[in-house]
């Protein structure tokens, strides 16, 4: 069925058409949305939040916050005021100290993750990248991007790092630099790497290193909970969350922060471009432009909200996701997640059920994400389907099961 509307769009969207009907091609979109949302579980995005007040307002002009976001006033449609808002509370939320941080609304959690460790590499040009075979997939593209060399480090079976593998990998390399990127929330499992133990294993690493922070999808509702926080002693140099995420900001984005002494290369100088003549701004950013619109929807989002208000939407996630690992168990389908996660993990369903539900599938193992907005409705009809297919459930591989969460 999919298919089939998708083919259709393709044909009536197409631009050599003698004529094109643009409201019946935007509401055909809308519509084909609309279908797949009760059943659309496996991927990360709240939908609980409305962002129609900032678009109704904002989205007839070009915003565009071109130049550094914390010193270039420069331009008239712009909203770095709101960027630098967004930067400053999200900062905070971490802990992180007022006179060393540095940071801008990016594209979403690749280029937070692209500008971090391009920093990381200016400062530590020898080094290599260590980042786990759990870590997303924009990590290894990263790497190549930037032309360092990468290693891959063993995950635990429940998504966390392997420390004794990372301890292993960085001596066997003892005289380059370690760059290590640890994630807070895998893909699939949601896991978190301890960066306590990685900064454990980098304190003992003579060429010294830096700890990134991959945190798109849990980094803020960690940090509302005081478990992620990137003050002096966390040994965290730098850290990416997503917009798009648990804020729900109906278009890809995110933030990244870099401590300030992180940005600085070996002699001292910014890691960064100079003043650009012809914009009459200085060139701080790996995307140059960027989406203004986006500051704004995210600053619209925190601010109608505040942390009170995302802690209970946090919490609220989380209480539906232990629901639904019980729903899910009482049915006969062994589904676990980790402490403080929206992700729950279960034995991959019968292909009619991943045709209806859009989950996320890795082999035997597929999940569903308790985003904010998702409802105790959608897992009961998902169960239901779960438990009318057929099959029995497949036996899980074994795997390291994390502590049961409250």
């Amino acid at each position: 069925m999919t298919h089939r509307h998708t083919a259709d769009l393709a044909v009536v969207a197409d631009l050599n058409g003698v004529r094109i009907d643009v409201p019946a091609v935007l509401q055909r979109l809308v519509d084909q949305a609309d279908r797949g949302a009760h059943t659309s579980i496996g991927f990360p995005g709240a939908v609980d939040l409305d962002h129609s007040a900032v678009l109704a307002r904002l989205g007839r002009r070009l915003w565009n916050n071109i130049g550094d976001p914390a010193t270039d006033p420069g331009g008239v449609a712009h909203t770095k005021a709101l960027e630098r808002a967004v930067v400053a509370w999200v900062a905070d939320t971490l802990a992180m100290p007022a006179d060393d941080r540095w940071g801008y609304v990016t594209s979403g959690g690749t280029e937070g993750n692209l500008a971090a460790l391009h920093a990381a590499h200016r400062r530590h040009p020898r080094a290599v990248v260590y980042h786990s075979t759990a870590a997303h997939y924009s990590i290894g593209k990263i790497v190549g991007i930037i032309g360092a060399p990468g290693i891959a480090v063993r995950a635990r079976p429940d998504g966390e790092m392997d420390y004794a593998h990372l301890a292993a990998q960085i001596r066997r390399r003892r005289t380059r630099p370690a760059i290590v990127v640890a994630t807070a929330g895998t893909t699939m499992t949601e896991a978190v790497d301890d960066t306590a133990e990685i900064g454990r294993v980098l304190a003992t690493h003579d060429p010294g290193g830096y700890l990134h922070v991959d945190a798109a999808l849990s980094g803020i509702p960690l940090a509302l909970d005081g478990r992620l926080r990137l003050d002096p002693t966390s040994g965290i140099d730098s850290i990416a969350v997503s917009g798009h995420k648990f804020f729900g900001v109906p278009m890809p984005c995110g933030v990244v922060l870099i401590r300030v002494r992180a940005r600085e290369n070996g002699g001292g100088g910014s890691t960064h471009g100079g003043h650009i003549a012809y914009t009459g701004t200085p060139d701080t950013t790996i995307s140059g432009s960027r989406c203004g619109l986006a500051a704004a929807l995210l600053w619209h989002a925190i601010a109608t909200h505040g942390r009170e208000g995302h802690r209970w939407r946090a919490a609220e996630a989380r209480r539906l996701a232990a629901y639904a690992v019980d729903r899910l168990t009482a049915a006969g389908w062994p589904a676990w997640r980790h402490p403080h996660a929206f992700t729950v993990v279960f034995p991959t369903p019968p292909a009619p059920v991943r045709e209806k539900w859009l989950l996320a599938t890795d082999g035997d193992l597929s999940h569903l994400i308790c985003m904010p907005g998702v409802t105790r409705g959608q897992i009961d009809a998902f169960v239901t389907d779960l438990t009318a297919s057929r099959s029995a459930p497949p036996i899980p591989r074994p795997r390291a099961r994390p502590t049961p969460a409250s």
